[in-house]
């Protein structure tokens, strides 16, 4: 592997890496990834057109799925090239300027969905504790206002986390660990002090992902409090189940979070295979399950659905 001494940003060319040791099974490596890439980008554009087409679903908890669905496409989209080529060409080269804006939406997408879980679980406390005044607190400005919030506060939150990428200096070898730009793989190239980029990095995703779990988890500790004040064991019943597709959502979004993190702090152990493995499949799983959730959960989307696709059999 070459060494590069004081390396200047414009002219750093990163080398991305497919699954370690199995290079020679790429071509079917790539199978599965194909089918998750189709099922995430057909399933939310089909969630996403029937929520635009069907009036039935212009209301707040389906403006926010739109939300969720627009996420998921962006998170497909941005490691999809990359992934797919190193898979199908072996195609491993990338620009330095080419691997911060993949990384940037990688970040951007994962804290803008996390965003929009946590208004969805604001819809829903809003929607069971006060349920007379839902329709007066979640008008379509309002819910236009939290969409644009979300964009603004992902961007200001990433950008100086990426930027400060400029000022580090690369002098060993420039191969990354995975099939996408991964904000830390970055950073362990650098043959400069790399504290300020940790420090903002980490501050970014507290005050991000972090901040935004623990909201998620106290607006199901109000909702919980709530539907137990509720007299009837059939309207409790039918007010949490409001609640299960949203907590499914949340449920496979944190969980690879967590458990990508945990492989990497103690799984030092296991092949790099594993790694590479478990940091490709994480970025696609919300995607996957997410309209797989919605559409089996939510009767409206179900039905809005079966609809659309009924009618293109006409």
């Amino acid at each position: 592997m070459s060494n590069f001494q004081n390396t200047t940003s414009s002219s750093i060319i990163f080398l991305l890496t497919g699954v370690p040791g199995l290079e020679a099974f790429h071509i079917w490596i790539s199978i599965p990834f194909c089918l998750l890439y189709i099922t995430a980008l057909s399933g939310n554009s089909l969630i996403l057109f029937a929520i635009v087409t069907q009036p039935s679903l212009h209301e707040p908890m389906y403006y926010f799925l739109s939300m969720l669905s627009t996420t998921d496409l962006g998170l497909s989209i941005s490691t999809l090239v990359t992934m797919l080529g190193i898979f199908w060409f072996n195609a491993r080269k990338i620009s330095f300027n080419a691997c911060l804006s993949q990384m940037f939406f990688i970040k951007l997408f994962t804290v803008m969905e996390s965003s929009v879980l946590l208004a969805m679980a604001f819809d829903r406390f809003v929607a069971i504790s006060h349920p007379l005044k839902y329709a007066t607190i979640l008008t379509d400005s309002r819910i236009a206002q939290i969409g644009v919030a979300i964009v603004i506060r992902g961007t200001l939150m990433l950008t100086p986390m990426v930027a400060l990428l400029k000022r580090l200096s690369y002098c060993r070898s420039l191969v990354l660990h995975h099939s996408y730009c991964f904000h830390p793989d970055v950073m362990k190239l650098s043959c400069t002090d790399t504290k300020i980029n940790n420090v903002v990095g980490l501050t970014a995703m507290i005050s991000t992902v972090g901040v935004d779990s623990i909201l998620i988890l106290l607006s199901y500790v109000l909702i919980i409090k709530t539907v137990l004040s509720i007299a009837s064991p059939e309207e409790r019943k039918k007010a949490f189940s409001t609640c299960i597709s949203h907590i499914g959502a949340v449920g496979i979004f944190y969980i690879p979070l967590i458990s990508l993190s945990f492989v990497h702090r103690f799984g030092k152990q296991a092949p790099p295979y594993v790694h590479t493995m478990i940091a490709n499949t994480y970025l696609l799983i919300p995607p996957v399950m997410n309209p797989i959730i919605y559409s089996v959960k939510t009767k409206q989307i179900r039905r809005a659905v079966i609809k659309i696709l009924h009618s293109k059999d006409i």
